[in-house]
């Protein structure tokens, strides 16, 4: 069978090399870090989410990305320095915004296709990732945000998602942590949670056993496709050493926010912008916070923030968006909304112990996946999920592979 290279061992790279495992290619998995899932699978909000599938090319988001742009603890917050890359992204972003009705709605399918994947795969590899299959509660604090997300539901639900309607009342017994007063809410059944780091390194061991091959501390340095495909690379971090030529029959790219020097280097444009994304993981070490910490899954609409109960002694809260670049660091001032909101809303949780982390999401303009083959034949992309990764990639890694098996290659 063919020899596969994917570069990247992220949750998509990961799924990819399942995929791909299963149908009997051979697969060797490139990543510049030492481990499986250390970048943007990492710490993420932890959600499966099927019902979080709108897609953020609206009028609506800009209003409010507008409104923010002078608070440093927004939920969304554009650096205005301008780079071509930036503005040229929201150029590209604000002319999808006429297709936001049917990316949503594309968003949806794909979502709920990709369950059925990754839970089989979890099942059939014995993985172990703290899964919750609770649903997810979205909360709405007045009539305004609660008619709009009924607006945003006629969608999910023509998407094929069985999203309903809760009152205040029904919040409070759907999960009883929740004291705040909210308008009303909407509950996803169908939708879970779990802990994504310990689901794409539990997947990147059962890739092991099937015969995959990692190459780790790789800095890529040129790709070429032709006859074949080569990936010239060297030691992360030393540029003293001599670098080492891989061969493959194909290469998938599947390496998030890098995937655009990747793609430039094979002759391709693929326009993913990183958006940051910040997370804390509260530590839930005695009775009175474990009990005090939610079990179902949240959605806080206004604050834009998701959360997770990842087992009895964690809790993971996540949101914002930030428009700045390749920048990994990670600001107190944006760490801070996070940690207030837990101490707000669940006041009997202990927050003196919370594991704060940023992560860069590779979104593409119109919101969806690039999944599709590149202008030479040996070459494949499944990059650009954006917030949705985990939620996407099972069924992505799936398209891809299709792709590669009506291709030349075989």
């Amino acid at each position: 069978m063919p020899h596969i290279l994917i570069l990247g061992a992220g949750i998509t790279g990961m799924t990819t090399a399942y995929a791909l495992l299963k149908r009997g290619y051979r697969v060797t998995v490139i990543d510049r870090n030492r481990y499986a899932a250390m970048e943007t699978s990492f710490a993420n909000g932890g959600q499966l989410s099927a019902s979080n599938a709108e897609v953020w090319n609206s009028w609506s988001t800009v209003s409010k990305g507008m409104s923010w742009m002078l608070r440093r603890d927004a939920p969304l917050l554009l650096n205005p320095t301008p780079t071509w890359h930036k503005y040229s992204w929201l150029a590209e972003f604000l002319a999808c915004i006429p297709n936001y009705e049917d990316s949503t709605v594309a968003t949806t399918r794909l979502a709920i296709e990709s369950r059925r994947h990754l839970f089989a795969m979890a099942q059939d590899e014995g993985i172990d990732f703290d899964l919750e299959r609770r649903g997810i509660l979205h909360v709405y604090y007045d009539r305004e945000g609660l008619e709009g997300a009924a607006k945003v539901n006629e969608l999910l639900k023509k998407g094929g998602l069985d999203r309903r309607s809760v009152s205040a009342e029904e919040i409070r017994s759907i999960e009883p942590a929740l004291n705040t007063k909210f308008f009303g809410g909407f509950f996803t059944p169908s939708d879970s949670t779990g802990d994504i780091h310990k689901f794409t390194t539990g997947l990147a061991e059962a890739c092991k056993r099937h015969g995959a091959t990692f190459v780790f501390d790789a800095d890529v340095l040129r790709i070429k496709a032709g006859d074949q495909v080569s990936v010239d690379w060297r030691p992360t971090n030393d540029s003293k050493s001599g670098s080492t030529i891989l061969n493959g029959d194909a290469v998938v790219v599947c390496a998030g926010v890098g995937s655009r020097q990747f793609a430039a280097m094979l002759g391709d444009r693929v326009n993913v912008y990183p958006v940051k994304g910040y997370s804390i993981t509260v530590n839930l070490e005695d009775e009175k916070s474990k009990n005090g910490a939610p079990w179902v899954s949240l959605l806080d609409d206004r604050a834009k923030i998701v959360t997770s109960r990842l087992g009895e002694d964690r809790f993971r809260v996540a949101g914002t968006a930030e428009f700045n670049g390749i920048d990994r660091d990670i600001r107190s001032d944006r760490i801070r909304p996070l940690t207030d909101w837990v101490r707000s809303l669940f006041p009997s949780v202990s927050t003196s112990r919370v594991v704060p982390w940023a992560g860069l999401r590779p979104m593409m303009p119109n919101m969806l996946p690039i999944v599709r083959q590149g202008k030479r034949p040996r070459v494949f992309y499944n990059t650009g999920h954006g917030h949705l990764g985990w939620t996407l990639s099972a069924a992505t890694s799936e398209l891809v592979s299709d792709l590669i098996d009506s291709s030349c290659l075989k």
